[in-house]
């Protein structure tokens, strides 16, 4: 039997609650056989807020496991030794701070090495690509410049302090959630990664000879859909583009260097609310498109669970994705065979198709500047808005078929959601509460004094060109927490609100067919409702808290102006109170709500009674991932609808929202 490849690492996106039921779920599935640590933080810490935040309300340990200090660090990681671990950390705009916890951590669990010898020894990746967040995710802090300075800080300590760490996962599997094509997700991710090379070179930290060393340690992120072919194809286009671009733009000699290096998590746009279990024949198709084909084949994958369009998964469903790599990897020949696809004239052909797209959009962007201009414009984020918008308007039109969504809708009631409250795994509401307390006790216990003079390092620091992570290792040992250190260089350098790419987007105006007529039917309901109510329609979408996943936000949004609403959108991470002096001050007719971190149950009736105080009876709608039993409690709270997933018809949608105002206006 010919030898096998090595398999790729296999991990599961993990955290929630707090950092010792986290650290439990590591353990169990490192006692699994998952062979690396994939770390989901919660949004207060992606975004540099402690849980004691106004903003961290109902946030706290939803989306991730929160680590406010070096204390919940220890907890997370407690008995995994960290120097034989292959560690993810999902963490953008805090990454450098989140890796010298991670390496203080570490040096704690080998009091008998210097500090410089165990952090030889570690390996893992912290994403921190920032200029996705502007354009998707929305969990960035700073403004382009400084956030690019961060970046360039954390690749050039590591390259010289780190050399087995992976200080930047280049993402494009975000742009693809936000709508890219395989043409803008190659492009802009490739932006991305010339926008950092070019600070790094720019920033002097890193010699001539030492360069091929930085792009040898860049990664990618990746995301496969279910169009397993054409993602491969992607994957092999990434492989060349990536060759050309190390050569040709950076003179990177040694192929070993010029390698295409990249983890995946498979598509979860895709999975759907309605029959989920045909999301496990989703989830293997996605895992072909990066695992066929050797010569492009991932480095990592992660695969979503079945039920993550219903809410958070269980260990059980963890494992049920995990066992679906173990099966690919160990009981099929996969990985005895060379490149399956060199010489198919289909794959070159589909490959040379996607390289020449992706170049010349390539180019466009650096025309322009390169990708923070691009950003900085809006002009990759209505791009990315009116592709999603596009790809929406098909499914609607039926043009592009899921099944059990807009066809083969006929279905079995499903064993797997017999209990739906029970096919998912619930937040432990007492996290919040947890977190405030642990950050109480590791202020009553720190020297605040050394806290305080680490803290004003950082900021005389950041004022100058020094490298930040000395000074920023320094606040980690001294007890500072990631709000104060995320606090001290938001005095230092600002924040920043991105563009939200809406008003340039271009929508299904003219849609053809019977969405066109439905959306014409549904235009004139706004219009002639506005008339009876003497004013157009006004909508508010709103983001409350530090959810910043604002893709179906910013189609509501596009879709609500096609219909004639006029339509009060100001981005991401709004306060209830921002959002309730919005409503007052535009006089809107109806407030819709759109929240994906699971704290629905805190911030809409925060909304609600915020409309309440301030004499607005305007009715409010909510949208996202809320379990059925949630969806009740919020109406019986006063919310007038609730939409989820299963609710894919925006154009149905609109009417949803006009039927709201008349009932609310007593029109009918």
């Amino acid at each position: 039997m010919p030898e096998k490849d090595r398999p790729w690492v296999m991990r599961t996106y993990a955290g929630h609650s707090t950092a010792e039921a986290s650290n439990a779920l590591y353990r169990g599935n490192l006692a699994k056989g998952q062979t690396g640590l994939s770390v989901a933080f919660d949004l207060p810490t992606q975004t540099g807020y402690d849980p004691d935040s106004p903003l961290a309300r109902g946030e706290v340990g939803k989306v991730g496991v929160p680590v406010p200090h070096l204390g919940e660090m220890r907890k997370l990681f407690a008995d995994i030794p960290l120097t034989e671990m292959n560690t993810s950390m999902t963490i953008n705009a805090p990454a450098m701070w989140l890796l010298a916890l991670y390496q203080v951590v570490a040096e704690e669990q080998h009091p008998d090495l210097s500090p410089e010898e165990v952090a030889a020894k570690l390996a893992g990746t912290t994403q921190n690509d920032i200029i996705k967040e502007y354009l998707s995710r929305g969990t960035y802090v700073f403004g382009p410049e400084h956030s690019l300075r961060l970046i360039s800080d954390v690749i050039a300590y590591t390259v010289h302090r780190i050399p087995k760490w992976n200080p930047i996962n280049i993402c494009s599997y975000h742009l693809q959630e936000a709508g890219a094509t395989p043409t803008q997700e190659l492009a802009y991710a490739l932006c991305t990664a010339i926008a950092v090379l070019d600070q790094v070179k720019a920033s002097g930290q890193v010699s001539e000879e030492d360069f091929g060393k930085v792009v040898g340690r860049i990664s990618f992120f990746v995301n496969a859909g279910v169009r397993f072919v054409e993602e491969m194809c992607k994957m092999r286009a990434f492989v060349e583009l990536w060759d050309r671009i190390t050569l040709e733009r950076y003179g990177v000699e040694d192929p070993k260097m010029r390698r295409f290096r990249y983890g995946v998590q498979v598509n979860s746009l895709g999975l759907t609310e309605a029959q989920p279990e045909n999301n496990v024949q989703r989830i293997v198709l996605e895992m072909l498109g990066v695992t066929l084909s050797k010569n492009a084949r991932a480095r990592a994958v992660q695969l979503p669970a079945w039920n993550e369009a219903l809410g958070l998964p269980r260990p059980w469903d963890q494992q049920w994705s995990l066992r679906l790599q173990q099966v690919l990897a160990y009981e099929s020949d996969l990985l005895e065979y060379d490149d399956l696809f060199d010489g198919s004239h289909v794959v070159e052909a589909k490959v040379a198709e996607l390289v020449g797209g992706a170049t010349e959009e390539i180019d466009r962007v650096q025309a322009m500047g390169g990708a923070i201009a691009a950003v900085e414009s809006g002009y990759m984020k209505e791009a990315l808005v009116s592709s999603h918008a596009a790809r929406r308007a098909r499914i609607e039109a039926g043009e592009e078929k899921i099944v059990g969504v807009n066809v083969y809708e006929t279905t079995e009631p499903s064993p797997l959601t017999a209990d739906l409250d029970g096919a998912i795994q619930t937040a432990d509401p007492q996290a919040e509460q947890a977190a405030l307390a642990s950050v109480e006790a590791w202020k009553a216990q720190r020297d605040e004094a050394e806290v305080r003079a680490a803290l004003e390092r950082l900021a005389a620091a950041a004022k100058t060109d020094e490298n930040l992570m000395t000074a920023t290792l320094a606040a980690a040992r001294a007890g500072a927490t990631t709000g104060e250190w995320a606090g001290t260089l938001r005095e230092v350098f600002g924040e920043f609100r991105a563009p939200t790419g809406v008003s340039g987007a271009v929508g299904m105006t003219q849609a053809a067919g019977a969405a066109g007529a439905e959306l014409t039917a549904v235009r004139e309901r706004v219009r002639a409702t506005g008339e009876e109510l003497g004013t157009r329609l006004r909508l508010l979408v709103g983001k409350p808290g530090l959810d910043g996943h604002s893709n179906g936000a910013e189609q509501v949004a596009v879709r609500a102006r096609d219909a004639g609403f006029e339509v009060i959108y100001q981005g991401i991470r709004l306060t209830p109170e921002q959002i309730v002096a919005a409503a007052v001050a535009e006089d809107v007719h109806c407030v819709g709500l759109s929240i994906l971190s699971g704290s629905h149950m805190e911030l809409v009736p925060a909304v609600l009674d915020g409309l309440r105080a301030a004499g607005a009876d305007v009715p409010v709608i909510v949208g996202g991932i809320i379990p059925e039993s949630d969806g009740r409690r919020l109406v019986e709270l006063g919310v007038a609808a609730v939409f989820t997933p299963k609710d894919f018809g925006l154009t149905e949608i609109m009417g949803g929202i006009v039927d709201v105002i008349r009932r609310a206006n007593e029109l009918d």
